[in-house]
């Protein structure tokens, strides 16, 4: 369990070299004393000005808005108790008076034994939400004197780079607008590197690529799939024309886009033996990228390749293969790549030193001290390393949310812990938010938008994020302060910090409890997880039976060509061993 470091110099929310008031201090209370004749007015003035001078320099970050309870729910949770403490002194009262049947009697024991077991489950449920946790640091930015020093030139450049990552702005995040086109789940979005377009692919097999600021879709085509799109994405300096896509028929595919708004074609340049979850891009090439699947086989792909796809690595733990469901490059060490799945270790890999023979060719690995010998069955459904390659961040299936030092050596525990939201029913998603990644961001079951401050481990928002209940994918926009997210829904939604007041956290507190009540209630039905997994393999089996589906009318041409290597195989799905752990 990683210790928590003593707090920052300026915890909470408050401004630097601003003062609390004291019970008794020169601000506080002052019973008892009397004000000097005709002065009293005029100081109670000059104190007003005071905080409206130093609301000028505001960072637009409210005080006292960062607690797992507001005031209000302290109240109101001071006063159930108190309740339940005079309801329990009344019977006490009655049963010493003689009053009530001995039936009564009982029935108020087991009412009090009840209630006690109550009020100590919610005690050690507050334990849990406050572990932890450190004190927020003070605000980076502030608004006034940011505005004041880019209109004389001053740290102009460096202007909406400090917004993006402001959490000011962050508390002020609100929806702006839904992209509505897709006729199933949303599972995959990406903004090309400019940020003008907005890539998304979904269970109807479709790929629509949108001019989000409008809320207009330019393009759309069939993705040659033939089961859910779980990714599509830009290659980048490709001038947007190139789109490398996967999905749960273990086909990886390249769709070639033209300037006119059409899709020349897309072409299959590599093949997994089960779903294929996840593409990791390297972040200066144009024809390069890796894929990993179900099948635990990690392919490069290079399009300049006559046979594009190169196997890597099969991911083992001794003999036994691992299926993966994410993958991703370090921006800063393009030859370093972090994968997870159906374990609970991130392992990564140094493409150029890639031994099987020793340790399985990985270069090292990283999981929570207490989840090495777990018996649970817990798995990583997504990892991104931070924007300069030195942190990685995992969210583990119905489990927390855990950041690495990618820099430490083989086998160090984790440097901060989030939680408050579930992560069960889908390959769920989680990404950093701002441009020196500062925030963690991640959907929840509950149909919840988490995003925590990254060094406090503290939610600083959090939004309803979709209707049918589950949010999987979280894209922050790469140069702007706001982002795309989607889940079950069949829209996208776009937020951006648009709010006039800051977040003030409303349900947070019960909507965690419930989380973590049914987290901790399926864990002790071990059973559960492998009856869900044969209904999905059932279900897919069956609908493998049905006859194909037939290619829409009017779609571009889809060469069926296979680049894939000799190590890889047209098999399209596996048996049982390859399903797909909850899937949208």
């Amino acid at each position: 369990m990683a210790d928590a470091d003593p707090p920052a110099p300026h915890g909470g929310s408050e401004e630097p070299g601003e003062e609390q008031p004291t019970e008794g201090g020169p601000s506080g209370s002052r019973e008892g004393q009397t004000q000097p004749p005709g002065g009293g007015a005029e100081e109670e003035e000059a104190d007003r000005e005071e905080e409206e001078e130093d609301e000028d320099t505001d960072s637009m970050e409210g005080s006292g808005l960062y607690s797992l309870t507001d005031d209000a729910e302290r109240e109101s949770e001071g006063g159930g108790r108190q309740r339940v403490k005079e309801r329990r002194a009344s019977r006490k009262r009655n049963r010493l008076g003689g009053g009530g049947s001995n039936h009564s009697s009982s029935s108020d024991d087991d009412e009090d034994e009840e209630e006690q077991k109550d009020e100590d489950d919610d005690e050690a449920m507050e334990a849990w939400l406050k572990a932890e946790l450190r004190e927020l640091r003070g605000p980076v930015w502030q608004a006034v004197p940011s505005l004041r020093s880019r209109e004389i030139g001053r740290d102009s450049q460096q202007f909406v780079r400090r917004v993006c990552g402001a959490r000011g702005l962050v508390q002020r995040l609100e929806l702006q607008g839904r992209l509505e086109r897709h006729t199933g789940c949303v599972n995959t979005l990406h903004f090309n590197p400019s940020g003008t377009r907005l890539a998304s692919g979904s269970d109807d097999l479709r790929v629509v690529i949108w001019d989000w600021a409008v809320r207009r879709a330019v393009l759309e085509f069939d993705s040659g799939h033939k089961s859910n799109v779980f990714q599509a994405k830009f290659l980048p300096h490709s001038g947007d024309s190139t789109l490398a896509m996967c999905a749960r028929d273990g086909q990886i595919r390249v769709a070639e886009l033209s300037a006119t708004q059409c899709c020349k074609n897309t072409k299959r340049v590599a093949q997994h033996k089960g779903a294929a979850h996840k593409l990791a891009l390297e972040p200066d090439s144009p024809c390069s990228f890796l894929s990993a699947g179900e099948d635990a086989v990690v392919f490069g792909i290079d399009l300049r390749l006559d046979r594009p796809a190169n196997k890597l690595v099969v991911v083992k733990e001794g003999e036994k293969k691992v299926g993966l469901y994410t993958i991703f490059v370090n921006p800063a060490k393009t030859h370093h790549f972090a994968v997870g799945g159906r374990d609970q270790y991130v392992r990564i890999y140094d493409q150029r030193k890639i031994n099987e023979n020793e340790n399985n060719g990985v270069l090292k690995k990283f999981c929570p001290s207490h989840l090495v010998s777990s018996e649970s069955k817990t798995n990583i459904t997504c990892l991104v390393y931070s924007h300069d390659g030195t942190e990685l961040l995992a969210s583990y299936n119905d489990e927390d949310i855990y950041l690495f030092d990618s820099n430490h050596s083989d086998g160090a525990d984790y440097l901060r812990r989030y939680k408050g939201h579930r992560n069960n029913a889908t390959v769920k998603g989680v990404n950093f938010y701002g441009p020196c990644s500062e925030f963690v961001v991640s959907g929840s079951d509950c149909g919840h938008i988490y995003l925590w401050d990254k060094f406090s481990a503290r939610i600083v928002q959090f939004m309803e994020g979709d209707r049918g209940g589950v949010v999987n994918c979280l894209e922050p926009h790469p140069h702007l302060p706001g982002m795309a997210t989607s889940g079950l829904d069949h829209d996208i939604k776009l937020w951006a910090p648009t709010a006039e007041n800051a977040t003030l956290l409303k349900g947070l507190k019960e909507v965690m409890k419930k989380n973590k009540r049914e987290r901790d209630e399926d864990s002790v039905r071990h059973g559960d997880q492998y009856d869900t997994q044969l209904l999905w393999f059932l279900m897919r089996h069956m609908r493998n039976r049905r006859p194909p589906r037939t290619r829409r009318e009017g779609a571009d041409a889809d060469t069926d060509e296979s680049w894939s290597s000799s190590n890889s195989s047209d098999e399209e799905e596996g048996g049982p061993d390859h399903v797909q752990c909850m899937s949208s």
